[in-house]
């Protein structure tokens, strides 16, 4: 008899055990459970970026024409010289207005003489004083026409407005120009400014001063730092978009004006809701999350997710620090459905390490001859 119950026990062990492992339980019931990855929403710290495409500008930039029309006499540079302010690039002829200028002279050196003898004379009361206002006045007239002149013989140098790189030379010598004309570029690109938009909500985290890197496809593999120098004033109403400028050092001039930048702005770290990317289910624009409930069924919870970075993205609303959701497996979930953790499955001491362990059927074989020698 002690024999016989020892076999009987032995085979409640072994049901038992049999129940307790994983599927067990949906056998039982008759409802499927999904295997999935459940993973615990926390609060962690997120470091996320702004991305942006932007547009290299020069820090002054200006294209050069001549105020006259004329021939050119003498240009002063070569394509792609670098040029301080002030510099003479391209001489006009100005052999006439030379010749005016110096009539021009003659003549208010000799008003200057005859204005110098008067005001003797009006001294001493020999001259009416209406005679010297007169020549005062012929006097002012001559100097205001050789300032005049050597404006004119001015115009005929086209100078640099401020240091800088002179693109491509249009112009030869003894062609004639006009206002019009453009003899060639400069820009100033020791320093240069990368414009570039972003989203309106964005408009508030943006602050003059934070790190701006930049990559171009110009030179793969190099990245360009800078800072946000500025925000504009005003949001476009149709785009909802603000501009922001970055001030980029560019010392080797490696970014020229109009080239095509990928823009990141990073942005404070701050503590948020981040899940794996993969957990969020995208239904046309809405987005979702499977929640496991207490009782191991899930809800589609819908969700607003903010910047992604690295296969993580931020959850805005919908769900709460500790809820659990599922990030591997959704495509197999609907509402309602029930699941088991296969992490867990294949971890088991990461949820069973409190329960007995149970005899296996070798164990019980063994007992039952040792009840039965007791006997």
């Amino acid at each position: 008899m002690k024999s016989a119950a020892a076999i009987v026990l032995a085979g409640l062990a072994v049901l038992s055990t049999a129940c307790s492992r994983p599927g067990a339980a949906e056998r039982q019931n008759g409802v499927p459970e999904v295997p999935v990855v459940t993973h615990v929403v926390q609060l962690s710290g997120w470091n996320d970026t702004l991305q942006a495409l932007g547009t290299v500008k020069a820090r002054e930039s200006v294209t050069l024409t001549a105020k006259v029309s004329e021939i050119v006499e003498e240009i002063h540079f070569e394509s792609g010289d670098e040029v301080a302010s002030g510099a003479a690039l391209v001489s006009l002829r100005g052999g006439a207005q030379r010749a005016a200028l110096a009539q021009a002279q003659a003549s208010a050196t000799e008003a200057e003489r005859l204005y110098e003898r008067q005001r003797e004379l009006a001294s001493q009361q020999l001259i009416a004083s209406s005679a010297l206002d007169t020549q005062l006045a012929i006097r002012d007239a001559a100097r205001a026409q050789v300032a005049q002149m050597r404006s004119d013989i001015g115009d005929r140098v086209v100078r640099a407005p401020f240091a800088g790189m002179v693109g491509i030379r249009q112009v030869s010598p003894g062609s004639l120009i006009t206002p019009t004309t453009v003899i060639a570029t400069l820009d100033d690109i020791a320093r240069v400014f990368v414009d570039f938009q972003l989203p309106e909500s964005a408009l508030a985290s943006v602050e003059p001063g934070e790190t701006v890197t930049a990559t171009s496809a110009a030179y793969p593999g190099r990245q360009f730092e800078g800072r946000v120098a500025t925000v504009d004033t005003r949001v476009d109403p149709v785009t909802r978009a603000v501009t922001v400028r970055a001030d980029f050092e560019n010392p080797d001039r490696a970014l020229r004006p109009g080239m095509l930048m990928d823009v990141r702005l990073f942005r404070p770290e701050r503590q948020a809701l981040v899940i794996p990317e993969i957990a969020v289910v995208q239904v046309g624009r809405e987005s979702f999350v499977f929640r496991v409930g207490a009782d191991n069924a899930v809800e589609q919870v819908a969700v607003q997710t903010g910047a992604r970075v690295s296969g993580r993205v931020e959850i805005v609303e919908g769900v709460a620090a500790g809820d659990r959701i599922v990030t591997d497996g959704t495509g197999k979930l609907r509402p309602g459905m029930r699941i088991r953790d296969a992490a867990t499955e294949a971890n088991p001491t990461a949820g069973g390490d409190d329960a007995p362990a149970a005899p296996d059927d070798s164990q019980a074989a063994e007992a039952a001859p040792a009840d039965s020698s007791g006997n």
